[in-house]
């Protein structure tokens, strides 16, 4: 059995035209997810800008040593993924104490070797910092407004947290 409530409760409850008044928790929900809606709005549509277009990979110090000792060692990724007008330049720095081959380019130690894209398309380099000798750099084109670039931010937030 529900208590009967006061005339003047029940139309507070209700309103002014009998329906009951959203909750608090309402109002902060449909607040959120607003909220996230313009978020996701302004992830797709805003024009992506990165403080540079390099995109930096290094070669420790050490790692022809260690590799010549026999430890199995992977520096760099097998496969590198930039994309045309954000991150289309790979910059590699050696730090390493013996120069280290990168496609024709011989990279001293102390050294650094930039290599700009102009064309999407899937690359392959020999590479002396690998233990396969080969790299592949995989340039994708600059994605479009709406998912794509949704897509795109979340994957490359994906990569930089895990």
């Amino acid at each position: 059995m529900t208590p009967e409530l006061h005339p003047t409760q029940r139309a507070a409850a209700l309103g002014t035209r009998g329906r009951a008044r959203p909750t608090r928790e309402a109002w902060v929900s449909a607040v959120l997810l607003l909220f996230v809606l313009g978020v996701l709005m302004w992830a797709s549509l805003a024009p992506i800008e990165l403080a540079s277009r390099d995109e930096l990979f290094e070669i420790p110090h050490g790692t022809w040593a260690r590799r010549m000792a026999g430890e199995k060692l992977e520096i760099l990724p097998d496969t590198i993924r930039l994309t045309l007008g954000i991150n289309d330049v790979l910059l590699l720095r050696n730090a390493d104490d013996v120069p280290q081959a990168f496609g024709p380019a011989l990279v001293m130690p102390g050294q650094s070797f930039r290599l700009p894209f102009a064309t999407a398309s899937t690359y392959s380099f020999a590479c002396s910092a690998h233990a396969s000798g080969q790299l592949n750099v995989i340039v994708e084109p600059s994605p479009a407004r709406g998912w794509e670039t949704l897509r795109w931010r979340l994957r490359n937030l994906a990569s930089r947290t895990g």
